[in-house]
């Protein structure tokens, strides 16, 4: 497992659809894994594929403990319920926030990194990160769809604003 680099806006890798996966190989499963430790160096709690510079259609999220890491392949979101409207932060994009309009409760499914089929439904921080990580695998970034950009600081992010 290694740590890998994570692409920053404006690269342009960041605005293309990524690739079906097809076929779930040794390398597909290593860059899952290598996609989790990113993460988690970085202290994010979801990332995608294209964010490593790869165009495959492979995220990473680590959002509630009762779900704990999960890691997927070709997903998708296949119900929606509810509103949530908050802050968002990317690992591609340091140092900016936006307040995202996001469905509260979503429904997932994909494959697991040995290829089974899995479908999960989560709320609140665990929806917000699935359909932000499902948006940058079709080229979307938090700032294309946020009501409002603005610089992240500490002491907002203690504040809540």
């Amino acid at each position: 497992m290694a740590i890998r680099l994570i692409v920053k806006e404006p690269d342009e890798v960041l605005h293309k659809t990524a690739k079906t996966v097809t076929k779930i190989t040794p390398n597909v499963q290593k860059l899952l894994d290598d996609m989790a430790d990113t993460m988690y160096d970085a202290e994010g709690v979801g990332l995608a594929a294209p964010q490593v510079g790869i165009l495959k259609r492979l995220i990473v999220v680590d959002a509630d403990e009762e779900h704990g890491l999960i890691k997927l392949i070709n997903p998708e979101i296949v119900s929606m319920e509810g509103e949530q409207f908050g802050p968002e932060g990317c690992l591609s994009i340091p140092g900016l926030n936006g307040d995202v309009r996001r469905a509260e409760t979503v429904t997932v499914r994909g494959l697991d990194r040995e290829g089974n089929e899995v479908t999960i439904t989560g709320s609140g921080l665990l929806a917000r990160a699935f359909q932000h990580e499902i948006d940058h695998l079709n080229g979307v970034l938090f700032t294309d769809i946020a009501e409002k950009v603005y610089e992240y600081t500490a002491e907002r992010s203690e504040t809540g604003e």
